[in-house]
């Protein structure tokens, strides 16, 4: 991530030099609100403050109140079918976490404190064309890699 990247009231928005490819890694730790309701980690071809209706790779949707993590991808400008399916949900309230984004050939697999969440499989983009990470929400974010 570059020194221009942007950090302020839980909003990360940051450059991915060269796009994603596989056998890369993006690192996102922080600390829980306390009274959480949701969160969000976007892998998109455009950082969202410049285009909202970009292209995006994976987007991930933390709701604490359901206890949830939505997985979906957005091409050519239409939102896919989301996935949902969970094993456990990671997160809580006041609590330290560490993301990591591992992009392998056919898909993305997202581990929170070094254990498996989940896996989404790549759907229709150029990895390299994923540029922007946007993270948000009822958080404070203390590392971004």
């Amino acid at each position: 991530m570059e020194e221009q990247d942007k950090k302020e009231n839980g909003v990360y928005s940051g450059e991915i030099k060269g796009g994603m490819r596989p056998s890369m890694k993006l690192v996102v730790m922080g600390i829980i609100n306390r009274k959480p309701k949701s969160m969000e980690v976007v892998l998109s071809c455009a950082p969202q403050e410049e285009d909202e209706e970009a292209d995006v790779g994976l987007q991930l949707k933390v709701s604490f109140t359901e206890k949830a993590v939505q997985r979906n991808a957005r091409v050519a400008g239409k939102w896919g079918r989301p996935e949902t399916t969970l094993s456990y949900f990671p997160f809580a309230a006041g609590e330290s976490f560490k993301m990591e984004i591992v992009c392998e050939h056919q898909q993305f697999r997202i581990l929170i404190d070094g254990q498996p969440l989940c896996g989404f499989t790549h759907r229709a983009l150029p990895l390299a064309s994923l540029t922007a990470l946007h993270v948000s929400g009822d958080l404070q974010l203390t590392k971004v890699a």
